[in-house]
């Protein structure tokens, strides 16, 4: 692995990630009754039953698997995730522009740090476009703008916009509420200089899936408290919303579909401070008591997720209090679906849903 701009480890495939890449891009265009093979016997929780892409998926990881997250050293946990990520990416999609690029953020405040990004756009042009502003997940801990390179190279193509991917600052290095200060001013700086970044100031999405998706709501939360100019939308995947409690989906899922309560709870001790952390909305913005105001929403869970009962929960409250708001359980679906666009036929039909959400949202 290299070490990027913002102090995350690069992660530098093995020949063995790429084989098992291209066989898991493969085994994503077989039809389910070849995979059920591998998957075996369908897997059937609360009414629902697996998808059989990624049951099979869910043994190879956990074939090459050496501990859970949480037993082992943060460098190599974020070295897994990559991995992981990495070889479920499917085949590269291709893009007109795929730049890097650094929000100049840091200013006069040592608090403050300029942030990494990735710029994405299936066509090279001058003129501004609609755009959405990407925040990653990995439980505030792990990912990066490389592991959810796939997902937001085929959100930028299938959507038609750009897609900014920010490098936000990660636990336990940066604990709360360093992130969300991070794309709170990444926001603010891509809408204050939109024309400099060919962005269309009246076409702007906030996004995210997990912990990234628990930032998109704060952003929108923050700016909409100061009175400032919100993100036109929100794209809300498996959004983390409230660290006060656990769910059912908590239990019946807590382990053997990837994200496990076991991770989530390493996750929270590597970001929260203390208690009171947990009751602040802007770490459990679920607990804010008045959702009134804030921009439309597209909020996708999955079935077999330990934060399907939170997301949903999210999505009802902003409904009532009178925000327009699309819920979507996909309830064969596990976690990090966003993640798999190489390796589900089922993945990838998520997310286009979820870019039709988008695109009606933000009016293009």
């Amino acid at each position: 692995m290299s070490t990027s701009m913002s102090g995350h480890r690069t992660y530098i495939p093995s020949t063995a990630d790429r084989l098992t890449r291209s066989a898991m891009a493969a085994a994503g265009n077989l039809p389910a009754s070849v995979i059920r093979l591998v998957a075996g016997a369908p897997k059937k929780v609360d009414g629902q039953t697996l998808d059989t892409h990624f049951q099979a998926g869910l043994k190879v990881i956990a074939l090459r698997a050496e501990a859970e997250y949480e037993e082992l050293p943060v460098p190599e946990a974020r070295e897994t995730v990559e991995r992981s990520a990495f070889t479920a990416a499917g085949t590269e999609i291709d893009l007109a522009v795929v730049t890097d690029i650094v929000l100049p953020l840091a200013g006069d405040d040592p608090a403050r740090a300029d942030l990494p990004a990735r710029v994405y756009s299936a066509v090279a042009t001058d003129e501004p476009q609609p755009t959405l502003i990407y925040f990653h997940g990995g439980g505030w801990t792990l990912g990066s703008i490389d592991s959810h390179d796939s997902t937001c190279r085929f959100l930028a193509r299938e959507g038609g916009l750009k897609v900014i991917s920010v490098d936000y600052r990660l636990a336990p290095e940066f604990t709360f509420p360093t992130p969300v200060e991070d794309c709170v001013a990444a926001f603010r700086y891509v809408r204050d200089y939109a024309a400099t970044l060919g962005v269309d100031p009246a076409r702007i999405a906030v996004g995210g899936d997990s912990a990234g998706g628990n930032l998109a709501t704060v952003v929108c939360q923050v700016t909409r408290d100061a009175g400032e100019t919100m993100p036109d939308f929100q794209l809300l995947f498996v959004p983390a919303t409230d660290m006060s409690k656990r769910t059912r989906s908590y239990e019946i899922f807590r382990e053997g579909f990837f994200l496990t309560k076991a991770n989530m709870d390493w996750y929270e001790k590597n970001y929260i401070r203390s208690e009171d952390d947990r009751l602040d909305p802007r770490a459990s913005p679920l607990l804010t008591p008045d959702l009134t105001g804030l921009p439309p929403a597209y909020v996708a869970t999955g079935g077999f997720d330990p934060l399907r009962d939170e997301g949903e929960a999210y999505a009802r409250k902003m409904s009532d209090a009178g925000v327009p708001v699309s819920m979507r359980r996909h309830p064969t679906l596990v976690h990090p679906f966003v993640n798999a666009v190489g390796a589900s036929p089922v993945a990838r039909a998520a997310l286009l849903e979820a870019v039709g959400a988008l695109r009606m949202g933000l009016a293009y």
